[in-house]
């Protein structure tokens, strides 16, 4: 007997992605139920123990923003937190934490077992369930309707989120050994690309790696650099109490790989399986393996090695920057060369992981694919990597789920508003022909989205979708409130050139007043900051460290601001001018052969979005403009 079970929501896959977009569904009442090949896997780690990092940390801040939970997981599991970037300005600043991996994986189960409207279900997910439709409306062509799993049972539900990370067809390599499994050793999902390739989606072959875990016991840190975290520890979440996060923090340790580390690697190419032609799929190119490194940067002498500890009640250590999947005896003798891992034994060795993910450009800004109503996606299956774009898009594409089913109008996060719109707005317009990695340089407007104020950018629309609650957003309104109104003052504030004013200048290397001036823009000079300042500010009142960081970052940047807030005007504008769903770009005169195969392709939403579609010209959207005020004026006519 075919059992079923009728729900509003299945969420396949309980990686990072997939716990964001189950909890956000469960979370705004909806009937959830998350399905893994483990239940043991939630959340799991497989790569480097950290959460964060370069931009990264934005992402990770942003999420938290919009009501998700990456951020408040790893401020409780942390065992190391270090702001990057500090010597550079503040729109590269970056937190970054080491993770106590088990805890981590441990503490989201919790979190996810506790939640209410939220099932957890160990079981492979083996097809799709839908129905043909012919939706002009929503773009659609097909409604899911469910989906069945290997033991037969079939659930009925609204809405699927595909969170399936680097599950699909999954193979791992190790020299000449292949093994036919997930990350660590976990079952592969075997059957759900069928399903998918039914339905009409176009489906890619991408390749990551990890390197191996040392025993901790066979390492000599004596000759490594030890790598502190820092003094005062700055929470992910805006919501953690930063006393609670002050612990004993962990050491990491730095090494550097050699000439002789090279010359291993180059003798054995052969037996490498991306160079001997045996992987398929493209790997990450801001991510490569230490025989890329070697192979690419041929003129360096030497590569960073980060030697990480996975957690406190483990041995085993973590090889940042030398993943391979070289042979095993080739992996010891590489491993070996390198100052303190003389003596190094292997508890996992490092392997590269090949698997199915779909061609992004399939899905809207919403990440619902564009033909299919009720069908979303998130993480590595849409082509990127790493733990926090996973989380980041597992979150919009929960929540775009379930404000689909309360018919309700779905969250877009466009490029002005955070790293989030900018990873999809990548992923959903350029040819992602490897997996997509965040990076600070690809946010154009970087100077207004700063990790440091996410909650001002983003706790609105997480209070308006409903993951925020009234309470967090009356704490946003009253820190902007603070922040402009010490702004306000300051430029109010009169300093005379007085010699008590004088002598303060000198006393801190600072040219002295010819003229009055005012706190504000005393404050833009750089050998000055807000704390020192309140020795000419005696009636200065007390603000939080938070505000305080703001006021100041607002004062000193203020000119950069102004301009980049201009540029976003004009970025508006562009994605206010809305393509209509029925163009027919065949109609359009002057427009290149590329550009109207690229427009019909990816049929964007605005013109915004078609100017960012690689092929597509600023001459082509000159030529588009003029023919879509034409055609509003003949549909107005008519």
């Amino acid at each position: 007997m075919n059992l079923i079970r009728e729900v509003d929501v299945c969420v396949v896959g309980a990686g990072h992605a997939g716990c964001e977009a189950a909890l956000a569904c469960a979370r705004l009442g909806l009937e959830t139920v998350i399905f893994t090949v483990s239940v043991d896997s939630i959340a799991l780690m497989p790569c480097n123990p950290n959460i964060g990092g370069s931009s990264k940390g934005h992402l990770v801040r942003e999420v938290d923003a919009l009501g998700g939970e990456m951020a408040r997981n790893i401020d409780k599991t942390f065992i190391q937190s270090k702001m990057l970037n500090r010597s550079k300005g503040p729109a590269v600043h970056s937190l970054r934490a080491q993770a106590d991996k088990a805890e981590y994986s441990r503490s989201m189960r919790k979190v996810l077992e506790n939640q209410e409207h939220l099932t957890i279900k160990q079981a492979e997910v083996c097809e799709l369930l839908w129905e043909e439709i012919h939706d002009t409306e929503k773009n659609a062509s097909k409604r899911i309707t469910g989906l069945k799993i290997f033991s037969g049972m079939t659930y009925r539900c609204k809405a699927v989120v595909l969170c399936t990370g680097t599950y699909l067809n999954a193979r791992c390599l190790c020299g000449e050994a292949i093994t036919y499994t997930g990350p660590n050793g976990l079952q592969a999902a075997v059957h759900l690309t069928d399903s998918l390739l039914a339905m009409g989606v176009e489906m890619r072959r991408f390749k990551t790696g990890t390197p191996a875990r040392m025993d901790k016991r066979s390492i000599d840190f004596s000759k490594m650099e030890e790598q502190f975290g820092d003094e005062k520890v700055i929470p992910f979440s805006f919501s953690t109490d930063p006393e609670k996060v002050q612990i004993d923090q962990v050491s990491c340790y730095l090494t550097y790989t050699n000439r002789e580390t090279h010359e291993i690697i180059r003798n054995n190419l052969d037996r490498s399986p991306i160079y001997a032609g045996i992987i398929e799929g493209t790997g990450p190119r801001y991510c490569p393996s230490i025989e890329d490194k070697v192979v690419k940067f041929s003129d360096k002498e030497r590569h960073q090695v980060f030697i990480e500890p996975e957690g406190l009640h483990t041995n085993e250590m973590y090889v940042g920057g030398m993943s391979s999947s070289l042979p095993e005896d080739v992996q010891l003798a590489m491993y070996r060369t390198v100052p303190g891992l003389e003596n190094c034994e292997i508890v996992r060795n490092a392997y590269a992981i090949e698997y199915d993910c779909i061609n992004s450009n399939q899905l809207f800004p919403t990440l619902r694919f564009k033909n299919i109503e009720g069908l979303y996606s998130g993480g590595q299956l849409n082509g990127s990597s790493g733990y926090e774009e996973a989380a980041a898009q597992g979150l919009v594409a929960g929540i775009n789920a379930a404000q689909f089913i309360l018919d309700k109008e779905e969250l877009v996060i466009d490029r002005s508003e955070g790293y989030i719109g900018v990873l999809i707005d990548d992923l959903v317009t350029k040819d992602n022909t490897e997996p997509y990695r965040m990076m600070t340089s690809r946010a154009e407007y970087r100077l207004l989205l700063r990790q440091d104020n996410a909650d001002l950018r983003l706790r609105k629309k997480g209070f308006q979708v409903g993951l925020i609650s009234k309470a967090q957003y009356d704490d946003v309104i009253n820190k902007k409130y603070m922040i402009d109104n010490e702004i306000s003052r300051l430029k109010n504030v009169k300093i005379g050139a007085s010699k008590s004013n004088q002598e303060f200048l000198q006393k801190h290397g600072s040219t002295l007043l010819k003229t009055g001036s005012n706190l504000a823009e005393l404050l833009c000079r750089p050998e000055l900051d807000y704390q020192l300042l309140c020795e000419l500010d005696p009636e200065r009142e007390w603000l939080p460290e938070e505000v305080i960081e703001q006021v100041e970052i607002e004062i000193k940047y203020e000119g950069y601001i102004e301009r980049q807030l201009r540029q976003v005007e004009q970025f508006k504008k562009m994605e206010k001018k809305k393509i209509p769903d029925d163009l027919d770009y065949d109609e359009v005169p002057s427009l290149r052969i590329e550009a109207r195969q690229k427009l019909k392709k990816f049929h964007p939403l605005s013109m915004g979005q078609a100017s960012r579609i690689s092929g597509v010209s600023p001459a082509d959207i000159s030529v588009l403009l003029i023919y879509l005020e034409q055609y509003k004026k003949n549909r107005e006519i008519k």
